[in-house]
């Protein structure tokens, strides 16, 4: 495909260019259409159509029994190779039967796993007195050798011989992301517990094989097949690409692409980066995608990451994202000397989801209690939290006067935020009147809201777990729908600081610790009524 030919794609694929109005379907949706027979194809069928499927599931079930139990190598690539085309030609539920029947036939063998354990448990510990290396002490190790080594082949799945030998196949570990991505499909539908000790198997397995020194990075420019730049465009999951202008000026003066390739799947990203050199660290996406002309890049001083995409749905849950940033930084470092400040500018995508179910718990335990609508009162109430500084509370009231009647600040702020329509943003009184308590309340989510020990947010538990931390909260910063509904258009910026990053990353994967500037702290802070209206 030649550039003229992209562009015309882009024409007919992508919406006109409205910064308020940025939309991409899902990655799964782009991979549906490039599989046969994928998810997205499983309705419409016919009765005859099922049992079509049906009858062909018995010979891909065969198939796959044979590349496991397969003992002659010279045979097995054929082998292979009737599998996968017979894997894709199943309807979905064809697959999903398939894949429960690989987790639960293909298990280990519990019984005799439990009979090796009751042989080891019932062996005399040797201890110390090993050491005098007797042929009897030497008989008495040799039988916890033998049965440790049988354990261990014990407690490995039979579905493990079959990742094994797909992945030494020419399109083996492709068709791994793919079998992994419908995996993960299931298990949305419904919680399989087999089936779930399948994937974390197989991610297992696929973490090793995708390794930093397996992985290729290289720099995406306006040279490059117009294939692959379309699959660019396709996969950017963060701030769509609008047209083939936006992509020249991604991959132009000012700007950088990076993505990780593996040999096994020839030009396919699996990740890439976007960069942009900067003067200062972005607040707004404005200053990134579409202010003009870009600084000459000798003038840049900071490196901001703006976008990280991964391409496939199947390597979700890990972390390349980890080596691809470490990896760029050094690169940067190396190439450019002269900047030293390594941020990004990223969304939030869980704080208005957290907060609207926060107001709205709250609300519902305020009625539930059937007493007046005064805050004071509310504060007895057990599990009762008016989330609001009054200050805020009393602000919020007077940017909607005679609206308000009757209400309190939190149902107030739950009835503006909750339309889809986010009319809120084109009243200057309300802007004013929100931005406090949203920023504080963002801040507050960044910082403290944790789920097992870290952050509830995943965006923020990706870049903290890297090494990162929240340098500045940015109010207003992406007004498009989609970031409205996510964090109210709020952007964060993380920051890398090559010196910390192991030391960062390490306390917050101990002890959950985030590290953060005084500034963000600052928000999580009481306000003062000065403070409130100065904000």
């Amino acid at each position: 495909m030649n550039k003229k030919a992209l562009a015309i794609l882009m024409r007919a694929r992508m919406r006109p260019n409205h910064h308020t109005n940025l939309a991409l379907p899902p990655i799964s949706n782009e991979v549906n259409q490039l599989l046969p027979n994928s998810r997205g194809n499983r309705s419409g069928s016919n009765g005859n159509g099922n049992l079509n499927n049906q009858r062909s599931f018995e010979p891909v079930r065969e198939s796959m029994h044979s590349v496991i139990l397969m003992h002659k190598t010279e045979v097995l690539d054929s082998v292979l190779n009737d599998f996968s085309e017979g894997y894709f030609s199943l309807s979905f539920e064809n697959r999903r039967k398939l894949l429960i029947t690989l987790s639960k036939e293909y298990d280990l063998n519990r019984t005799q796993v439990c009979e090796l354990i009751k042989q080891y448990l019932g062996l005399k510990s040797p201890g110390n007195e090993v050491q005098s290396g007797g042929v009897e002490d030497e008989c008495s190790l040799s039988t916890f050798y033998r049965i440790e080594r049988n354990l261990r082949h014990s407690l490995k799945p039979v579905y493990e011989t079959l990742f094994e030998r797909i992945n030494t196949h020419s399109e083996g570990l492709k068709f791994l992301t793919i079998l992994r991505a419908d995996i993960l499909s299931i298990l949305v539908e419904g919680n399989i517990a087999s089936l779930r000790a399948m994937d974390s198997n197989l991610k297992d397995k696929l973490s090793t094989w995708l390794t930093p020194a397996a992985l290729e990075l290289h720099q995406i420019t306006w040279a490059d097949p117009a294939s692959l730049l379309e699959k660019i465009v396709a996969y950017e999951a963060v701030h769509p690409i609008s047209n083939l202008i936006d992509l020249k000026r991604r991959l132009g003066v000012g700007r950088r692409c990076f993505a990780y390739f593996h040999s096994a799947i020839p030009c396919e990203p699996l990740i890439f980066i976007e960069v942009a050199l900067l003067k200062n660290i972005a607040e707004t996406i404005q200053e990134v995608l579409w202010d003009n002309p870009p600084i000459a890049e000798s003038e840049a001083a900071c490196a901001l990451f703006y976008s990280i995409s991964s391409t496939q749905p199947g390597l979700a849950g890990i972390n390349l994202g980890k080596f691809l940033i470490k990896r760029v930084i050094t690169l940067v470092k190396r190439d450019m000397p002269h900047i030293s400040v390594f941020a990004t500018l990223s969304p939030i995508p869980g704080f208005m989801p957290w907060l609207i179910s926060k107001l709205a718990s709250q609300s519902r335990l305020a009625e539930a209690e059937d007493i007046s609508c005064s805050s004071a009162d509310k504060s007895g109430l057990p599990f009762y939290e008016n989330i609001l500084e009054p200050e805020e509370e009393r602000a919020l009231i007077d940017s909607l006067g005679d609206l308000t009647a009757g209400k309190s600040g939190m149902e107030i702020l739950l009835n503006v935020l909750t339309p889809t329509t986010h009319d809120w943003i084109n009243s200057d009184k309300l802007l004013s009147a929100l931005k406090s308590p949203l920023m504080r309340l963002c801040a507050r989510y960044l910082l403290q809201e944790k789920k097992r020990g870290k952050a509830l947010d995943s965006v923020a538990n990706f870049h903290l777990q890297n090494g990162a931390m929240v340098q500045r909260i940015n109010w207003m910063a992406d007004r498009s729908e989609k970031a409205l509904s996510q964090s109210a258009g709020i952007m964060v910026n993380y920051v890398y600081r090559p010196e910390n990053i192991n030391e960062y990353a390490q306390s917050y994967f101990i002890k959950g610790h985030i590290h953060s500037s005084d500034d963000v702290k600052r928000y999580t802070q009481p306000l003062t009524e000065n403070e409130c209206k100065n904000s």
